[in-house]
């Protein structure tokens, strides 16, 4: 089994993706983009890992108070969400993200799955994002 997983590891996994950057989405939103396509000579990214800021949809159950620490990760589908969510870890969604292939981790509960596990999902979400040739050229046929 690999270490814990550490809120810093989020950064270090997706830059060692091919074709990622850190910018924004959503207007100002601290985002790891994956490049898409190229729209009028400009490089043009799809978000998998979000950096979300606190919002009223996303308030601890136990204590009332907004999260501060959330990451949204994409998931490639419905079944990956729910088996996440359902896994017993601290992946977990809000009403605000249904119909959304996503998932939401506090950067605090981290350290409850192995660093292997936290390269796996975000691997995972950057192929969801990522243009198939590129997964394809990356991860071989999968």
């Amino acid at each position: 089994m690999s270490r814990a997983a550490r809120p810093e590891d989020v950064d270090e996994i997706c830059a060692g993706l091919p074709e990622t950057w850190f910018g924004t989405s959503w207007g100002d939103v601290p985002t790891w983009l994956v490049h898409h396509r190229y729209r009028d000579g400009e490089r043009q990214g799809r978000g998998f890992v979000l950096y979300r800021k606190p919002h009223k949809t996303a308030v601890d159950p136990r204590t009332g108070d907004l999260y501060d620490d959330l990451l949204v990760i994409r998931t490639p589908s419905e079944a990956d969400k729910v088996e996440l969510v359902e896994s017993g870890g601290p992946y977990f969604t809000i009403p605000h993200f249904n119909g959304y292939n996503a998932v939401l981790v506090q950067l605090s509960r981290l350290g409850e799955v192995g660093r292997d596990e936290l390269v796996e999902v975000i691997t995972d979400a950057w192929r969801a994002c990522a243009p198939k040739s590129l997964v394809k050229e990356h991860l071989g046929a999968r």
